[in-house]
């Protein structure tokens, strides 16, 4: 199969954005309106569109960056991954596809290539066939991070199914407690709380800006939820979940007011999280990664078994050409 690559320009923008959520394992993170949030000067674009007798056979979100000295293509730096985004394809257009890229990449100067691909269950249709083009191309592992994955399944009123005791228990006392669960617009104080968790733990600041958050919020109102635990309304705990398609639900920040955790607010947040997952027919709840550079924190992975959570692979390929 011949492979005409093109780079993304903007008049694409709604043609690659209706790709995306029409694709076997497009997510939100691919799209156009998303990648658009960064702010102008952040990244240097170099997305990319690959056909074949003029169909769009794959689409390619990346930036191109200078890493260890190296020009990069990298997919995709601004988001939790990227890589090729596709409709039915066989083995023999994986690699034909990858081949291409790797001859594109050459042509035009780089010398390194790095792709971060979404866990198997944002697929529609599962497939390893770019992973398995991949290697055969050349490429290795840079990283295979664990992502913390709970397989959603049954009726919303038997949600404890997937606990186990240690969770019911907590959930149960969170319950009795008093603490309340609500999607919020309180952005303000949940990221008072988030700030002073990082801080604490970690001495970092969190990724996104307030303003960031807030901006991503209105931009997609329907995929973007703020859940909050209160306590005599006061936010103690909150989780921001990220709607990524029509299968997965992503945890992208979860926090707790140490103050307050003997209420127990995060176990019962999930809880009523999964119960809404269930009823609007969504089959995984991605906590996210408990790996950093492959080092498991096992104290966070305990706690997203607890839930019922079981570890996938989220790999970074690279190549240098």
């Amino acid at each position: 199969m011949s492979i005409k690559i093109e780079k993304f320009t903007p008049d694409f923008e709604k043609d690659w954005d209706k790709y995306i959520r029409e694709a076997d394992n497009g997510t939100l993170f691919h799209t156009r309106k998303f990648l658009s949030y960064h702010p102008k000067g952040r990244f240097i674009d170099h997305s990319l569109i690959l056909k074949s007798a003029n169909k769009v056979k794959a689409l390619f979100p990346a930036i191109e960056m200078e890493l260890d000295k190296d020009k990069t293509l990298i997919s995709h730096r601004g988001s939790s991954f990227g890589g090729f985004v596709y409709h039915d394809l066989g083995m023999k257009e994986a690699f034909s596809i990858t081949e291409s890229l790797k001859e594109y990449a050459r042509q035009n100067d780089f010398s390194r290539i790095i792709i971060t691909t979404p866990p198997l269950v944002y697929m529609a249709r599962y497939s390893n066939y770019f992973d398995f083009a991949f290697l055969q191309n050349g490429f290795r592992y840079m990283k295979r991070e664990i992502s913390s994955v709970v397989q959603l399944s049954g009726k919303e009123e038997n949600v404890f199914d997937l606990f186990r005791a240690e969770a019911r228990t907590a959930t149960r006392k969170s319950i009795k407690s008093g603490v309340e669960v609500q999607i919020s617009d309180d952005y303000e104080a949940y990221y008072e709380i988030l700030k002073h968790n990082l801080r604490m733990r970690h001495d970092v600041a969190p990724t996104h800006s307030l303003d960031e958050l807030i901006k991503l919020k209105n931009m997609f109102p329907e995929k973007i939820q703020l859940w909050g635990a209160y306590l005599d309304k006061k936010m103690i705990a909150g989780v921001v979940n990220f709607i990524c398609n029509e299968n997965v639900v992503l945890a992208f920040y979860i926090s707790d007011d140490k103050t307050y955790q003997a209420y127990r607010p995060v176990n019962q947040l999930f809880y009523h999280i999964f119960k809404w997952s269930l009823r609007e027919n969504f089959h995984f709840y991605d906590f996210g990664i408990f790996t950093v550079n492959m080092e498991p924190n096992w104290g966070l992975g305990k706690f997203k078994e607890s839930f019922g959570a079981r570890g996938l692979f989220r790999d970074t390929f690279e190549i240098l050409l």
